[in-house]
């Protein structure tokens, strides 16, 4: 029954292959860890916020780090899932370990598409794009290509890297398995479908379009009126960044002497065994000692618990409706879904709204303003001039900062935009800045 749901199947050069032979040591869902582990996009991620731009305190999350944190609670899930699908379809013969790797992958991939500055920046590109709607060198895209743009996700892009970008450029980017690119998407629609819901989130362009109906045609995940459905393993990448998100940001916080422990006490009452809440926080340890052993005993009860649900709910995950929603909304122990709830406010209440974090966001919309402002202009004028040697000299040298990035001639204007919001978002957060200056004209040697 789940065959299907475990493809094995890659996309490259517009055909479907399948790995012609795999090691004991190392299957079609381990090579797509390791494609994703070793690239480029990946280790930038290591330069990006996560919550606090640009900190200098080397035991902050950054993207990186928290794509890591994330992966190893999703490879717990998987193999808690493995074991429970292999009890309930004994006729599929499942390797606990595929499924580990497979979510544990998604989960790597889940950030990759993120801009510099977090969600500051995905804010920015979104606001820009509205704000310049009826300008001159939007009005000749198509609504689904502008709606793209203004509602730009990092959950689309995400899927556009690893599709599309990263080590194939526009020839299946990683070529990933059809198994792991179903787990990675949480929202399977385009962007028109932000102006039902009025939340920009969705998980795949108008360029990648047409992939995504050939990938989930082959998992089987598509309904009858021609809408997609979720692969049940995106259920578990989700709910492994929620709890991560939820509890390590208040780690970071305490980090940074933003809340003191005694602000998130009812937090890990409510998340923790009594008698280890008591030995951990009566202990005999620095306080940024006693939230990393909070927290780790609290990934730990939540995990176990998500697993629970997942279970409880899996025949409606499976089918054509899929009524069940995130699976914390679906927690049945009040103390763990009370707990990760506040963990989440007061994140939003005491964390978001810091002072220093509010000023460098506050700088980052004036970088990546400035990064749209000239090379959106630039590109469109390339567009219209059909000749780069007639371009201004401004533009000229804009466009040459790109690289191999910059748009290219034969492209259409979506394609070439495109082109543009994957070099800034493909930017860390430092180099968007030293970009940023010297389109200004702050020279840097």
């Amino acid at each position: 029954m789940l065959n299907k749901l475990l493809s094995k199947k890659r996309y490259k050069n517009k055909e479907l292959v399948s790995d012609k032979e795999e090691e004991f040591y190392r299957s079609s869902f381990h090579k797509d860890y390791d494609r994703l582990i070793f690239s480029n996009s990946f280790r930038r991620l290591s330069r990006k916020t996560q919550v606090h731009p640009l900190s200098k305190n080397d035991h902050i999350h950054n993207r990186l780090t928290h794509s890591l944190e994330v992966a190893s609670v999703g490879r717990s899930l998987g193999l808690m899932a493995g074991e429970f699908l292999q009890k309930k379809y004994p006729e599929d013969d499942i390797n606990p370990y595929d499924i580990a790797y497979i979510i544990q992958t998604a989960c790597l991939a889940h950030d990759i598409g993120n801009p510099p500055f977090g969600h500051a920046g995905e804010e920015v590109i979104k606001e820009w794009f509205k704000k310049n709607e009826e300008k001159y060198f939007l009005e000749n895209l198509t609504e689904d290509e502008r709606l793209d743009f203004q509602h730009l996700d990092g959950n689309a892009q995400s899927f556009r890297i690893v599709t599309k970008l990263e080590h194939n450029l526009f020839k299946g980017g990683m070529c990933l398995t059809f198994a792991t690119l179903g787990a990675l998407v949480k929202y399977p629609y385009s962007s028109s479908n932000c102006v039902k819901t009025e939340k920009s989130k969705f998980n795949f362009f108008q360029s990648e379009k047409d992939f995504f109906k050939i990938l989930f045609t082959e998992l089987e995940l598509t309904n009858k009126d021609g809408k997609y459905k979720r692969h049940p393993f995106s259920y578990l990448m989700e709910a492994s960044d929620d709890i991560c998100y939820g509890l390590l940001d208040l780690q970071d916080a305490i980090e940074l002497k933003l809340i003191a422990l005694t602000n998130v006490e009812d937090i890990f009452k409510l998340l923790c065994e009594k008698d280890i809440f008591d030995d951990i926080y009566n202990g005999d340890y620095l306080d940024i000692i006693k939230i990393e052993k909070l927290v780790a005993d609290s990934i730990n009860n939540l995990a176990k618990h998500t697993m629970q649900v997942f279970e409880a709910n899996f025949d409606d995950i499976l089918n054509d409706t899929q009524k069940a929603n995130d699976l914390i909304k679906l927690f049945t122990d009040n103390n763990l879904k009370e707990g990760i709830n506040k963990a989440k406010k007061i994140a939003q209440e005491k964390v978001f709204n810091e002072k220093r974090k509010i000023e460098l966001e506050l700088g980052a919309y004036n970088i990546i303003e400035t990064l749209l402002d000239s090379l959106i202009l630039a590109t469109y004028e390339l567009h219209q001039e059909k000749d780069e040697n007639k371009l201004t000299f401004r533009n000229k040298r804009a466009l040459a900062l790109m690289g191999e990035n910059k748009p290219k001639l034969e492209e259409n204007l979506y394609s070439m935009y495109q082109r543009v919001i994957d070099y800034i978002v493909g930017m860390t957060d430092n180099h968007a800045q030293y970009i940023a200056s010297q389109l200004n004209g702050a020279l840097r040697y």
